[in-house]
């Protein structure tokens, strides 16, 4: 299966287009979250994504609530949040929202660390996790060197050992690969990142 991802989208009519037109090439697209921006536009970042016609796989961010998002989403979206769906084999899981809880006051969709656990213990095996929230000490660097990922997270991808693991958030980490075990981990960012995955 070939996967184009990508996560922080924040409205940006230029880059959406981008991803549009890489989608011609992709089996399924990824997205991790951020789509708007405070809350605002959620309706106007899927339409300028409603171009892409494969299958999507989605994750609210801080910036959307899952239930937004679940609102707003075309038909042939698949909304992840604590739970899980398998297309063609691959079995994704997916979690949304700031993880820890953000500074960034009553907008932000956030949770805690307890909370993210908790919904991300019913999954007993992925091939590939969604988050929207980075792992904890793996692109999660702020612009001040501050580690801001997620302990749940990282703890998930460590017990479930998944093929990929994506994310975003984190502006300044955009573009951050690396692994944890054998898991192959990326922050995304607005641009089309490809990846291939296969089942046993």
């Amino acid at each position: 299966m070939k996967i184009l991802a990508f996560s922080d989208l924040h409205l940006a009519r230029a880059r959406a287009a981008d991803l549009v037109a890489a989608s011609a090439d992709a089996d399924l697209v990824v997205g991790a979250g951020d789509f708007c921006n405070g809350r605002q536009g959620l309706d106007q970042a899927m339409e300028l994504l409603s171009g892409i016609t494969a299958p999507m796989v989605m994750v609210a961010g801080n910036a959307e609530s899952a239930e937004e998002l679940r609102a707003a989403a075309p038909g042939h979206a698949h909304v992840l949040h604590g739970n899980g769906v398998t297309i063609d084999g691959i079995t994704f899981w997916g979690l949304g929202g700031g993880v820890p809880e953000t500074p960034f006051g009553a907008w932000s969709w956030d949770l805690s660390e307890d909370a993210a656990e908790d919904l991300l213990a019913p999954c007993t095996q992925a091939d590939i996790l969604v988050t929207h929230s980075p792992p904890k000490g793996l692109g999660d660097l702020t612009s001040t060197g501050l580690s801001v990922g997620s302990t749940a997270i990282r703890a998930a991808i460590e017990r479930l050992q998944p093929q990929l693991a994506l994310f975003g958030h984190v502006h300044e980490a955009w573009g951050t690969r690396g692994k944890i075990g054998q898991t192959a981990c990326a922050n995304l960012g607005p641009t089309a990142s490809f990846f291939e995955v296969s089942h046993d």
